[in-house]
């Protein structure tokens, strides 16, 4: 599995730590910056990692900023992309079974390292279940 990974200034210390535990179970990370705290617009990283997707360079995104909340805008405006914000590991375990998100946004001033970390693992070793979920993800790709 490789995954795409980016942060603003908001979110370099989580994302930093984040990507060290990921390399620490075997998964590949594609780190697309931002490498310092110094201020960035999270739009830019948002796109990035999008981009690492569509083109098939990663299977799964990381995006981290302050909130969570302008990744999760700024990710969603991108075709194919399914951004979940998520605080919690069922956040994340459901966000991929129930909505086949395919990018996990967390948030760096809100959430310790621990928790980020679990969050992540429930991120990715979840799957999409399909079923009745399989109608709404066509409409949210309808609405695209």
């Amino acid at each position: 599995m490789k995954v795409a990974i980016g942060s603003d200034h908001a979110g370099y210390e989580l994302k930093e730590s984040v990507k060290g535990y990921l390399s620490s179970k075997g998964v590949e990370v594609l780190d697309i910056g931002t490498y310092s705290e110094e201020k960035v617009d999270y739009p830019d990283y948002a796109k990035k990692v999008c981009e690492k997707l569509r083109s098939g360079e990663a299977n799964l995104g990381i995006l981290i900023c302050g909130t969570g909340l302008g990744m999760s805008i700024a990710a969603n405006k991108c075709r194919g992309i399914r951004a979940a914000l998520c605080l919690y590991p069922d956040m994340a375990r459901l966000a991929r079974e129930h909505n086949n998100a395919n990018v996990l946004v967390m948030a760096g001033r809100l959430m310790g390292k621990e928790l980020a970390n679990w969050t992540v693992d429930a991120f990715l070793n979840s799957y999409f279940q399909g079923g009745r979920h399989e109608r709404r993800v066509k409409k949210l790709e309808e609405i695209e």
